[in-house]
């Protein structure tokens, strides 16, 4: 659902009027749209991948931080998204930030209602970050990630992972696939 502004807005605008807002919002083109109600699942997988981020930044020792959602990613003047969980290069914005400009590592986690953004418009927008080297998507129904990493010469590198490390170099993470996904449910 979007909520048409009286024009559209660039992401500072938008991070002013999304402020106080009830749910949560992402910008694109210009437009606020609000995201759907989140369910369990969803919630729990979106957890794990930032307790298993932040386990594996504090195991290798790296000057980095995780974060689980709310925090903006600006892409562009009009887009702005607000993954499930990132990991950026320190030092950490001041307390009062509410965006990440320049993540290393970000986390989205499938619905149906988000699916074809997050392998689309989301893929394409994260990557045009300079910063950005991983972007994992993970199925939160099948419990795997698809695993985009940023290669030599532009390319991107994609991988499907059931199960096994998981490496992320930069910044230097290693994790288990499992870890992202938590227990599975009885």
């Amino acid at each position: 659902m979007s909520t048409r502004a009286e024009k559209p807005l660039n992401v500072e605008e938008f991070l002013a009027w999304a402020e106080g807002r009830e749910g949560s919002w992402e910008l694109y083109d210009g437009v606020p749209v609000a995201m759907a109600a989140e369910k369990v699942l969803h919630a729990r997988v979106r957890a794990e991948a930032a307790f298993a981020l932040t386990g594996a930044v504090r195991r290798a020792a790296v000057a980095c931080e995780a974060f689980m959602s709310g925090l903006a990613v600006p892409i562009r003047g009009d887009l702005a998204f607000v993954p499930d969980a990132l990991v950026f290069p320190l030092p950490s914005p001041p307390p009062e930030a509410t965006t990440i400009p320049n993540p290393l590592i970000v986390v989205e986690v499938l619905s149906p209602s988000t699916a074809a953004i997050d392998h689309g418009i989301k893929l394409e927008g994260y990557f045009s970050l300079p910063s950005l080297a991983h972007y994992l998507i993970l199925d939160p129904d099948r419990r795997v990630v698809i695993h985009h990493r940023r290669a030599g010469e532009g390319a991107i590198e994609t991988r499907i992972l059931h199960e096994g490390a998981l490496t992320l170099d930069p910044p230097g993470l290693h994790l288990d696939v499992a870890d992202l996904f938590g227990p599975p449910e009885a």
